[in-house]
């Protein structure tokens, strides 16, 4: 028995040990197609065998829902994304990959332990503020923003379209360009800025859900200052206002589909009877989606009870319509009580919600009135990347509400 006791505390003794040797700041990188690899930027922290990881972009943090280390393997469980990090440390070298459960995409990444990179001395050119970037999208945008902060050489920017921005894009500036990177989520891109004589920006955006061009594929883009685009009449970016609207204002907009335990849940049922709802188009495949969900649960959470719904129409892909596990973790991790119904799949958009016009953007969210008409529509969301927008989108979603809340009060009245 004493053998036996001896055994067990060595073993514990060595997990212990394996797992102090993990937990900390890692950086590398992942090996995301044959001739593209991003930096990694993975943040360790727990105590025995748990630990939490977080994807760290900038201020931005991606957290894991559960992680695991055994010996000298870690076990990184991100399930709102449907994603696993699995890796082995040997030789101070943490080795594995990330990737879809199931199959899809699995980059192969190696990582070491953070060492702080010490400033260049090199005077980078100041490009904080807002940027134009005309272009063609496939959802009929003529311009993109980017948005950069800058704090000596280094940078953190975010491009922001109509459904959304890229989230956050972190690094420096080295040998004439700033190379600035995102990983994380479902994301992994690479964005070089090359400051132009003529006081524009010369973009080059590399990776995955770049929403610029083909995936893997670099696509190359111009940025002007927003005084200078206004100037020389360049095409400006869709007003997430007007850029989806309804066939007919004057019909209440209808919705009629089963929540994730099979209830079905409809426009015409008592609970939405003279409330103000917001019906949300979203997926959890989304990283918009994933920054609106917690913002429209603090909503929920602080407008229920003056006599507010929040519904959620669901579109998933294929692979995740049966099971629907990855929406589940999603609900449970951003804490959702507000009505989460599954729509169906992302091709039937139209077809489920035919009411819309040119709702081709995740998400979009819906602001409908106690009369059961559609009042505003806000599409896309942005996440804090987006700064001063970021801002102004919460505002917009708080001053609709309101809105729609006081003509209570104005129809007592008459």
């Amino acid at each position: 028995m004493r053998l036996i006791n001896r055994f067990l505390f060595l073993l514990l003794l060595t997990s212990t040990a394996a797992a102090q040797g993990i937990i900390g700041r890692w950086d590398g990188t992942a090996k995301v197609s044959d001739t593209l690899a991003v930096p990694v930027r993975l943040e360790l922290s727990g105590s025995g065998d748990n630990v939490e990881g977080a994807f760290i972009n900038g201020s931005q943090r991606s957290p894991s829902t559960d992680g695991q280390i055994s010996g000298n393997s870690l076990t990184l469980k991100f399930a709102q994304f449907d994603l696993t990090l699995q890796a082995t440390l040997k030789d101070g070298v943490l080795s594995g990959t990330y990737g879809k459960n199931g199959g899809g995409f699995s980059y192969p990444l190696e990582l070491k332990p953070y060492v702080e990179q010490k400033a260049s001395g090199v005077k980078a050119p100041a490009i904080s503020g807002v940027w134009i970037i005309p272009t063609e999208s496939a959802k009929g945008e003529h311009a993109f923003r980017l948005v950069v902060t800058q704090k000596g050489e280094n940078a953190c920017a975010t491009i922001l379209r109509v459904d959304g921005d890229t989230g956050t894009l972190a690094g420096s500036y080295r040998d004439g360009k700033f190379v600035l990177s995102h990983f994380g989520d479902v994301r992994a891109n690479i964005l070089e800025i090359t400051p132009a004589a003529d006081g524009s920006l010369d973009l080059t955006l590399i990776g995955t859900h770049t929403h610029a061009g083909q995936d893997g594929q670099p696509t190359k883009l111009i940025a002007y200052r927003a005084s200078v685009a206004k100037a020389k009449n360049l095409p400006q970016p869709d007003d997430f206002s007007t850029h989806t609207s309804v066939k007919n204002p004057q019909q209440p907009f209808q919705f009629s589909f089963p929540d994730v335990n099979g209830k079905l849940v409809s426009n015409t049922d008592p609970q939405f009877k003279n409330k103000v709802v917001l019906v949300n188009v979203t997926g959890s495949w989304c990283p918009n989606c994933h920054d609106e969900a917690p913002y429209l649960e603090s909503l929920y959470s602080k407008y229920h009870s003056r006599g507010v719904e929040i519904v959620a129409l669901d579109f998933e892909d294929p692979a995740q319509i049966q099971s629907l596990t990855r929406l589940q973790a999603f609900i449970k991790k951003y804490g959702i009580e507000y009505d989460y119904l599954v729509a169906g799949v992302q091709k039937d958009i139209h077809e489920k919600v035919p009411q819309a016009v040119n709702l081709n953007a995740w998400p979009t969210t819906f602001f409908i009135g106690r009369d059961g008409l559609v009042h505003a529509v806000e599409t896309g969301f942005t996440s804090s990347s987006s700064a001063e927008f970021d801002r102004d989108v919460k505002a917009k979603y708080v001053a609709n509400i309101e809105t729609l809340l006081a003509e209570k009060t104005h129809a007592s009245g008459n």
